[in-house]
């Protein structure tokens, strides 16, 4: 039992990561942003402004799911670009005089906080990549299947002209 215990407590979701939260509520901040900012941007940095938002919230998510750290890295490094795409974006805001520079350089600030966050979590994706294996490892599952069952399982699902190209 202590071991399940344990071992539920090790496994995160991209969602218990910190900066996952700390990036999340920013891109929330950006959101408000977007929906600030004059009608004659609307469809222009509104929308380049939402993308660039869900871009560095998804790529957590997404890199959070592959199982291989240096995968991990390459998406972590997309979100870094997308934070600094919205960050030039407020600098747009700031010239264009959108907002008052206050509230602008206050959100800059928070951008900088998840810029800080990204790079300490990919210092520390890259150094599991030092270590003996940079695979991560799940769970052996409780659905032991033999070669038999993987066979029925899978190969059931093929037409006959697949399988044989598949195995030449």
């Amino acid at each position: 039992m202590k071991r399940e215990e344990d071992q539920a407590k090790q496994y995160q979701t991209f969602e218990d990561l910190e900066v996952y939260q700390v990036a999340r509520e920013f891109r929330k901040a950006m959101y408000r942003v977007a929906r600030g900012l004059p009608e004659i941007e609307k469809f222009a940095l509104a929308s380049q402004i939402r993308r660039a938002a869900v871009s560095l919230t998804n790529n957590i998510a997404e890199g959070h799911g592959r199982f291989h750290f240096l995968e991990q890295i390459k998406f972590m490094l997309q979100t870094r670009g997308s934070l600094e795409e919205l960050l030039d974006d407020l600098n747009v805001c700031i010239d264009e005089n959108y907002f008052p520079a206050e509230e602008i350089e206050k959100l800059k600030s928070d951008g900088w906080r998840v810029h800080r966050l990204i790079n300490g979590y990919i210092r520390f994706l890259r150094s599991r990549t030092a270590e003996k294996s940079s695979r991560i490892r799940e769970s052996p599952s409780d659905y032991s299947l033999n070669e038999q069952e993987l066979d029925d399982l899978f190969f059931g699902r093929f037409n006959a002209s697949s399988l044989q190209r598949f195995n030449q």
